[in-house]
């Protein structure tokens, strides 16, 4: 019975001195003004934009992405978009983790939405068609597909195992088409690391484009995991005459753009490589 009263006594005793200790004021860091503080160099290493390019941005999504109050030390809209580009960059400091991803959340959707105006084929190809014949000679060509996967930590549940690639890794499995000069045409980014390339594709709008013949004879063109198609061109599995050769060259040569436009794109924003 004596232990009864004496773990009680033990738990009032805690409790009495949760209750009465007095809580430590939150200490609120200044903030520093990074569009001052760093030249253009540093400033784009630390952000992977230049300055007119954040200001760039930061003016189309500025609405949408201010707080309705600047009490409460609020971190101010520039702030939150600088921040953002941070962790793009591959880290972040000065908020707490769970204030960093409601931040990281709020920018990125913001900054999605603006898909519609920057992420579209041209309404007129006859730029992109030298553009690609430059390359390696290969004619009527206006894109190149491809896919590559960005890593993400398991998402649990009993759909988890989608998610995971042939790497063993859960991913999701991003779709593009780039010009020439590594442009986006087009992307989709919402299906599982386990969908086949040719799956996304398949269910892709621009599909449906291309077979509608919204491009004309225009075609674009992509690695094996394609089918071969009079709109989609694949390499040659088995060539065996010069012009059979010379077309697989220049193929592969033509659709390399893709291949470095990941590079580049990885390269600027590590985040893509890292377990989002």
């Amino acid at each position: 019975m004596m232990d009864v009263f004496e773990t009680l006594e033990d738990e009032f005793d805690e409790y009495f001195d949760r209750i009465t200790t007095p809580r430590r004021n939150p200490v609120f860091q200044n903030r520093t003004n990074y569009m001052e503080t760093l030249d253009e160099t540093d400033f784009r290493t630390r952000f992977r934009l230049t300055k007119e390019a954040v200001m760039f941005v930061y003016s189309m999504i500025e609405e949408t992405i201010s707080a309705p109050t600047e009490r409460n030390h609020v971190i101010m809209p520039i702030t939150r978009l600088l921040l953002t580009l941070r962790y793009y960059g591959g880290g972040y400091s000065g908020v707490s983790k769970a204030s960093a991803s409601r931040i990281v959340t709020l920018i990125s959707q913001a900054i999605a939405q603006l898909r519609p105006e920057f992420i579209k084929f041209p309404t007129d190809t006859q730029e992109i068609q030298p553009e690609f014949y430059n390359i390696a000679k290969f004619p009527r060509l206006i894109g190149a597909i491809d896919c590559t996967h960005v890593p993400i930590k398991s998402p649990g549940g009993d759909n988890a195992e989608e998610w995971r690639d042939r790497k063993s890794q859960f991913s999701f499995n991003v779709q593009t088409v780039v010009s020439a000069k590594l442009k986006i045409l087009d992307i989709v980014a919402r299906w599982p690391g386990a969908a086949h390339d040719q799956t996304i594709f398949n269910n892709s709008f621009l599909k449906q484009r291309l077979i509608n013949g919204e491009f004309g004879n225009l075609l674009i063109v992509g690695d094996k995991g394609y089918e071969n198609t009079s709109y989609l061109l694949t390499p040659l599995q088995n060539p065996t005459t010069p012009a059979e050769h010379l077309y697989n060259e220049s193929q592969i040569r033509s659709r390399n753009v893709v291949e470095r436009t990941y590079g580049v794109w990885k390269n600027r924003f590590p985040i893509l490589s890292k377990k989002i």
